[in-house]
């Protein structure tokens, strides 16, 4: 993958700042260090970052129709290129590189605006229409590659992250005090918004349309939905008698996902852990390539949480080299900065740093490219809140006798007795839920109410993260109940965690493109529709289908073994025995000046961990105190230090000595 930034000026007159937009691209270097590229005209300058996997040659950007009146450049891979390309040169079209890219001028020729449903892959692209002075922003289906966009009255700013938008001196980082609690409630930033106030996140399946005016007013940006993920009506789902025929065809669809994420003019290698999802895709691509890919594997030296021994089986099964990482809770502290400074947002999953360490080394072995996991899990109901809930359902008579659903809200009451009963509904009315998610997302936000100042929680009012989603409630409620929590996965913990936190911003953090057949469209599709009795057996079994497809390939051992989410230490990773960055970020003088926690709160709890009773915290408090010291890191690295003695941006320094709410209100 690669790297964007650019600015539009809406009168579609004016060519942005050549400095400026360079500026933007320099801070993406590590998205893109082997060749750069910009494309300059009348309302548009981009700069473009190139990781060459595909077309390594020849495939510089920006990239042009035959007649140059369409450009692209891109950030992503379109893996279906070879069938596709062949298509198009079949009526007539001519291609000038190898860059898989390059599809995308040739189907916008084709399609126009309905090119969308012809691109298979992870990407994010603008493109240029120079003849109707048309310019559009877009986002792969499920959120793998990252957008973000700010407009300043009549300039839109984006980039592939959002440090290029700060890099234009324009774009000013103030935090958004909304985004934090997504954070606090999802553990994930899972909607438009962003820690940024003013930055937004394009969404997976959608675009932006900038058509510019003849009279040379400023045209507007117009937001659009091209996909969504869809489900048969309740009753309406695949179920045949026979599963063989249904493992068949995953099987076939699951390969030629493997099969063409293997497409690259450089290694590819995988990453392992010790579940079946990493094991399948690895073991696939064995038979696919007909040769074993080298392995990556993280080690946490704690007996609870380590996965290497399932992990060393499995790469024993399938061969290739193996390299194990090791992540203690001492490794994890030192490169928490360096995560926030990748995600440009608190970390409250310490494992992000274990996957960033995993990527450094991936990186450090010569390889641009891995196979990985994420995915399955929402597909096929692999975590255990999906359990919890089915087994919770069997109360119910269908749709409209749920005791269930006051099963559900009793516990998020004694999980948080401070909220009442018409709090959850609230939340329930704004998900079509309660959903598997909802007692574990409950449980996160106990964190809000433990450690929010009583500026913080003023500030934010009513306010509830659930009202930024994007949920198609009316499709939602036609729905089985576990297909409904599958979309919310899908929508949340998703792209806000595991392909963001855990994915391309750590990746990318060293020149590491992750790809994902779980992901693939077709796998996706199958998945949706066939019946949840092929994902949750009886209630007890998880990723049922999946499973007895992956017994083909793997030992029984590693394709039934029970899911076990792959996680580090918490809040005792920095507070057990702190570095000293850590102290000065939680010291009483740095969390009055972010003014973000209570600061008696938080100390009591921090010396409790000090003492070495952390236990007395609970899970879910230590997740959240962990979240204090990402949230005080966040604020020093990104609006103007002063909190700790590690370095901030040069960018930002023009804004330290100012408190996160004096920036607020002064630009509100």
């Amino acid at each position: 993958m690669c790297g964007l930034a650019g600015v539009i000026d809406l009168t579609g007159r004016r060519e942005p700042d050549r400095a400026m937009v360079a500026r933007m691209g320099a801070v993406l270097f590590h998205r893109g260090p082997d060749d750069s590229g910009t494309l300059f005209a009348p309302g548009i300058g981009v700069s473009h970052r190139r990781l060459s996997i595909v077309g390594v040659e020849n495939g510089q950007q920006p990239i042009f129709n035959e007649d140059r009146t369409i450009a692209v450049l891109c950030n992503g891979e379109l893996f279906d290129y070879t069938e596709r390309k062949a298509e198009l040169q079949a009526r007539g079209h001519v291609f000038r590189t190898d860059s898989d890219c390059e599809l995308i001028v040739h189907l916008y020729e084709e399609h126009g605006e309905d090119l969308f449903e012809h691109l298979k892959g992870q990407f994010a692209f603008v493109l240029i229409d120079f003849t109707k002075r048309l310019v559009l922003l877009a986002r792969d289906r499920v959120g793998i590659c990252p957008l973000f966009w700010s407009q300043q009255g009549n300039a839109v700013y984006f980039g592939s992250e959002i440090k290029a938008l700060i890099a234009s001196g324009v774009v000013a980082p103030v935090a958004d005090v909304k985004g934090l609690d997504h954070l606090f409630t999802f553990f994930a930033l899972s909607s438009r918004r962003t820690m940024f106030e003013g930055v937004q996140s394009i969404l997976p399946g959608h675009y932006l349309r900038i058509a510019f005016r003849s009279d040379g007013k400023a045209a507007e940006v117009a937001e659009r939905r091209y996909w969504d993920l869809d489900f048969p009506d309740w009753g309406d789902e695949d179920d045949p008698a026979d599963e063989s025929f249904l493992i068949d065809e995953f099987e076939a669809k699951f390969q030629r996902a493997v099969e063409v994420r293997l497409r690259a003019d450089v290694p590819v290698a995988g990453y392992l852990s010790g579940g079946v999802d990493s094991a399948y895709v690895l073991a696939m691509a064995a038979k696919v390539s007909g040769r074993p890919l080298p392995s990556f594997t993280v080690k946490v030296p704690d007996p609870t949480l380590d996965e290497e021994e399932n992990a060393a089986e499995a790469a024993r099964h399938i061969g290739g080299a193996a390299t194990v990482v090791e992540a203690g809770p001492a490794f994890i502290a030192d490169r928490y900065a360096e995560l926030i400074r990748a995600a440009e947002s608190p970390v409250l999953d310490t494992s992000c740093a274990a996957l960033l360490a995993l990527s450094q080394e991936v990186h450090g072995q010569g390889f641009k490219a891995v196979l990985t996991g994420e995915g399955a899990d929402e597909g096929f109901a692999g975590y255990v809140w999906f359990k919890i809930r089915e087994i919770g359902r069997k109360l119910d008579f269908g749709d409209s006798f749920r005791p269930s659903t006051g099963i559900s809200r009793v516990a998020r009451k004694w999980a948080a007795p401070n909220l009442g009963f018409g709090d959850f509904a609230r939340i329930d009315s704004l998900i079509a839920g309660p959903h598997a998610q909802s007692v574990m997302y409950n449980l996160v936000a106990t964190s809000r109410d433990l450690y929010y100042s009583q500026d913080l929680k003023e500030r934010l009012g009513s306010f509830v993260a659930y009202q930024d989603l994007e949920l198609d409630l009316d499709r939602l409620r036609r729905w089985h109940p576990l297909n409904r929590s599958l979309y919310l996965g899908y929508k949340l913990h998703l792209p806000g965690l595991l392909l963001s936190q855990k994915g391309d911003r750590v990746a990318m953090a060293n020149s590491v493109e992750t790809r994902y057949p779980f992901l693939d469209e077709e796998v996706i599709s199958f998945a949706a529709r066939i019946h949840p009795r092929f994902k949750l057996r009886r209630g007890l079994k998880d990723k049922y289908l999946l499973r007895q497809a992956a017994m083909r390939l793997l030992p029984e051992a590693v394709a039934q073994r029970r899911k076990a989410m792959f996680r580090a230490p918490l809040a005792e990773t920095f507070l057990s025995s702190p570095p000293s960055f850590v102290r000065d970020l939680v010291s009483r003088e740095s969390l009055a000046r972010a003014g973000y926690f209570d600061v008696e709160r938080v100390r009591r709890d921090c010396e409790l961990l000090a003492r070495g009773e952390g236990g007395k915290l609970g899970t879910f408090a230590s997740l959240g105190l962990g979240g204090v010291v990402a949230t005080q890191l966040w604020h020093h690295l990104y609006l103007g230090g002063g909190l700790c003695d590690l370095p901030c941006s040069a960018d930002h320094r023009d804004l330290a000595g100012q408190s996160k709410f004096e920036l607020s209100s002064a630009r509100s």
